[in-house]
């Protein structure tokens, strides 16, 4: 999509009417001016729109790559339109939880759209007891139970739990199929 030269796009600040007095009437310079505010107005209406530009849930398609690489965001062309623009609108959020289990499930959600249950922490273990002995050895390894009506990617569930676990991380992935929905009882 191109936003230049936008047929018949009016002007909102017409430069002929902004010259001084002497040349209000001089036909030469009218028709100049007039050529410029052809080349402008796309210009100024864009500038004047920039918020709806900037904000993912109403910028242009065209935008949404460029608008998710500002903020980081997973953005893949073959997603639904409405998908990516929750991906964008959700960038920031899903980078705080980056490395956590609510990250972990947020991420396959709005990448594959499953539901995912998460169970371990990683080896992770702290003590709220100074000088305390050390706690048991927990496992070190994370599972992740993915629930999916359908066909699942299971390359693309590894891809997604790689990049969004700490790199120490050992995980298991166990794709099984989603409970009947209530609407079909």
């Amino acid at each position: 999509m191109s936003r230049a030269a936008i047929p018949g796009l009016p002007s909102r600040y017409p430069i002929g009417g902004q010259l001084p007095a002497l040349y209000a009437d001089d036909d030469f310079a009218q028709r100049f001016t007039a050529g410029l505010d052809t080349v402008l107005a796309p210009v100024f209406s864009t500038l004047d729109n920039l918020p709806a530009y900037l904000d993912p849930r109403v910028a242009p398609v065209d935008f949404l790559v460029w608008l998710a690489s500002w903020v980081g965001a997973a953005d893949d062309p073959q997603w639904p339109e409405e998908r990516r623009r929750e991906a964008v609108a959700r960038a920031v959020e899903l980078h705080r939880w980056r490395g956590t289990r609510r990250g972990l499930v947020e991420a396959l959600r709005l990448a594959l759209g499953v539901d995912a249950e998460v169970t371990g922490d990683g080896g992770a273990v702290w003590s709220s007891t100074a000088a305390s002995g050390l706690p048991p050895e927990p496992p070190a390894e994370v599972l992740v139970r993915v629930r999916a009506p359908g066909a699942v990617d299971v390359d693309r569930v590894h891809e997604i739990v790689r990049a969004m676990s700490p790199v120490h991380t050992a995980f298991r992935v166990e794709v099984l199929a989603a409970p009947p929905s209530e609407e079909g009882t």
